[in-house]
């Protein structure tokens, strides 16, 4: 079914499972930390993982780590140098290999920015959310606008000349005008990649029991729209949906999911998608979620939750899914080295979304139009099984 004649760049995933609280808004595979973090146990878990995981990704490189929660800031750089000398004795990394820590603006974590740096972690995400202390208490989070201002201006002290910061719009009772000062306090501190997105309320989540009061569609739309000017205006450019980039700042490693490439995931729940050229196939996995079952089970088959094989329709969807989400869409070249199928198998769906204004055909490159972008769900739904 696949004919793959060349793998996909490969990245690698690292799932942090504690935090200090569980936000309301929060779905991800985070806990509370209860009792004293089980530092030294989960790297030597992680590094378990990893061992069990090699045989599926012998010779290849790792362009990118990302080390996501959670909170793995909360983690001591000595930790994370451990577990990057680790890496490094296991795996070959790419030429300037993009390695990415997420963190909160608390200031203990701060204090940690230099030391993270020299452990070689070149690029931070750090989570602001907004620097309205009323809208983040609305939001459960354990900082303030100071904190977060600070966190940034930590950032560029400690030496990272690459760092995000996430941003949310449309939050509970928020007003244009405070969405417009929080982009415009976000811009000041001169991030190299901004995250700027939307509040979803998702499901097994507190505010999906208990949902705020949100801005209505329009004011959500105006917020959006005007955010992409002053991001624009400001030197940002939008790749993706919701992630704005300086000139050669774009986050490699997400760019790598969106554009269906490779990645091995470790660590408490963490998922991964590995092409095998040999056996011609597309797997997703998935690993225990509970940090007390995953660190008994590290070393062990039972780390894996699950499997699946990806069947042709699965990769288009997912493709599409993805790549969709870039405003300069993907090749045509792309779609068959990833997917390992004909550009044949899509030919119909493409000149179907063309004809409706939703995709821009041109040579070899297929891209969303602005309409496209904000009909996003429709677009991709034209590529569902029938």
């Amino acid at each position: 079914m696949f004919q793959f004649t060349r793998l996909p760049p490969l990245a690698l995933y690292i799932h942090f499972p504690w935090c200090v609280r569980k936000c309301p808004y929060c779905d991800f595979n985070s806990h509370e930390i209860r009792a004293e973090l089980a530092e030294a146990a989960y790297i030597d878990a992680l590094i378990a993982d990893l061992e069990q995981e090699l045989p599926r990704i012998w010779g290849r490189s790792v362009s990118s780590i990302f080390m996501g929660g959670g909170t793995p800031s909360l983690f001591s750089a000595t930790s994370l140098d451990r577990l990057l000398s680790a890496l490094r004795a296991r795996l070959v990394f790419t030429p300037n290999v993009e390695i990415t820590l997420e963190a909160n603006p608390g200031t203990v974590e701060q204090d940690r920015f230099s030391e993270f740096h020299a452990t070689g972690i070149n690029r931070l995400s750090i989570g602001v959310q907004s620097f309205q202390n009323q809208q983040l208490q609305l939001l459960g989070r354990i900082h303030d606008g100071e904190d977060a201002i600070r966190a940034a201006e930590a950032a560029h002290a400690a030496g990272f000349d690459n760092f995000n910061l996430d941003l949310m719009f449309a939050l509970p009772g928020q007003t244009l005008q405070s969405a417009r000062q929080d982009l415009h306090t976000a811009i000041s501190l001169a991030p190299t990649h901004l995250s700027y997105y939307q509040l979803t309320i998702e499901p097994n989540t507190l505010f999906h029991s208990h949902p705020p009061e949100l801005p209505d569609e329009d004011l959500a739309w105006a917020m959006q729209c005007e955010g992409q000017v002053q991001l624009a205006g400001a030197g940002y450019t939008q790749y993706e949906v919701s992630a704005y980039a300086q000139k050669t700042r774009e986050c490699r490693h997400n760019r790598n999911y969106w554009q269906f490439g490779d990645y091995l995931g470790i660590g408490a729940g963490a998922h991964d998608k590995i092409t095998d050229m040999a056996q011609q196939s597309i797997t997703r996995s998935w690993k225990v979620k509970h940090p007390d079952s995953y660190l008994s089970k590290a070393a062990t088959a039972q780390r894996i939750a699950g499997t699946r094989h990806l069947q042709q329709d699965d990769a288009i969807l997912e493709f599409m899914l993805n790549a969709l989400r870039l405003t300069d869409g993907f090749t045509t070249k792309l779609f068959q080295q990833h997917t390992g199928l004909p550009l044949s198998s899509v030919t119909a769906t493409l000149q179907e979304a063309e004809s409706k204004g939703w995709l821009s055909w041109q040579d070899d490159s297929i891209r969303p139009t602005e309409e496209g972008q904000r009909l996003h769900n429709d677009l991709v739904g034209l590529f569902l099984p029938v």
